[in-house]
C-alpha cells in the first residue's frame, strides 16, 4: 500500500500588502503518495512556489494543516521540529541549481550527507552512485562552471536525493533549460524518482511534461483543481 507522504488540509496563505489582504492559497487540500509523480501547474503568480515552500516546511501557512509522512507539522512555533522533519523526509530541486561554485560535482553531493552525519566514505559512495545513474560519472571532478546547464541541474538532483528523502519537491527544475535538454533532464529525474520509490511534486509551466506525470494539480484563483 502506498504511503501518504504529504497531506495538506484546508491550507491557506494570506499576505498583508499595504493594509490589504491578498489570499494566495485558499483551502488547498492535496495528497502525494509514495511512488507517484504529481505535476503542479498554473500561471505565474498563481502560488505554485508558495505551495511548495509550505509543503517543504520552509514557509508557514496562515491556516490549515500539513502532514509529512503522517506527522503533523502544522505547529507554527516549533521551528526545531519542522527543521528536523524537513531534513529527514524532504528533498528540494529549484529552477536554478544553487551549486557551491568552489566545489566539484562530487563534493556538492557529498557535503549535504556529511552535514547530516554520514561518513565521508559512505557519502562519496552514494554521491558516485547517484551521479553515475544521472550519466555524470565523467564529471565527478568538474566544478559547476565547467558543467553545462543540464549537467548542473542533474548534480542538483543528485544532491536533493543524496540523503534519501521520501518526498521530492521541485520548482520548475527544467525552466532554465532549452527544450531538448529539458526533456532529457526531466526523463532522468522521473526515472530516478521511480527507481527509488519516493513521491514527487514538480511545479512546471510545460504542459507536455505535466501530462507525462501520474496526476496534475492545477492552482487556479488560489484553489487546487485535481485531474
Amino acid at each position: 500500500m502506498s504511503e501518504v507522504l504529504l497531506k495538506t488540509v484546508a491550507l491557506q496563505r494570506v499576505y498583508q500588502q499595504g493594509g490589504e489582504s491578498l489570499t494566495v492559497l485558499h483551502n488547498a487540500d492535496i495528497e502525494i503518495k509514495s511512488g507517484e509523480i504529481v505535476a503542479l501547474v498554473g500561471p505565474s503568480g498563481s502560488g505554485k512556489s508558495t505551495l511548495l515552500q509550505m509543503a517543504g516546511l520552509l514557509d508557514k501557512p496562515t491556516a490549515g494543516k500539513i502532514f509529512i509522512a503522517g506527522e503533523d507539522a502544522s505547529d507554527r512555533n516549533d521551528d526545531e521540529r519542522r527543521t528536523a522533519l524537513r531534513r529527514q523526509f524532504i528533498g528540494f530541486v529549484y529552477q536554478f541549481h544553487y551549486l557551491l561554485p568552489e566545489f566539484t560535482a562530487l563534493e556538492n553531493v557529498v557535503i549535504p550527507q556529511m552535514i547530516a552525519g554520514k561518513s565521508r566514505k559512505a557519502s562519496e559512495e552514494k554521491a558516485k552512485e547517484l551521479l553515475t545513474r544521472l550519466k555524470l560519472d565523467h564529471r565527478f571532478t568538474h566544478r559547476p562552471a565547467r558543467l553545462s546547464g543540464g549537467e548542473q541541474q542533474r548534480v542538483a538532483m543528485a544532491r536533493a536525493l543524496a540523503n534519501g528523502p521520501k518526498l521530492l519537491l521541485a520548482d520548475e527544475p527544467t525552466g532554465n533549460l532549452d527544450p531538448e535538454t529539458s526533456e532529457g533532464v526531466f526523463d532522468m529525474l522521473t526515472e530516478l524518482v521511480r527507481a527509488t520509490g519516493i513521491g514527487a511534486m514538480i511545479a512546471t509551466h510545460n504542459m507536455d511534461l505535466a501530462e507525462r506525470m501520474d496526476r496534475i494539480l492545477e492552482l487556479k484563483a488560489g484553489r487546487i483543481i485535481s485531474y
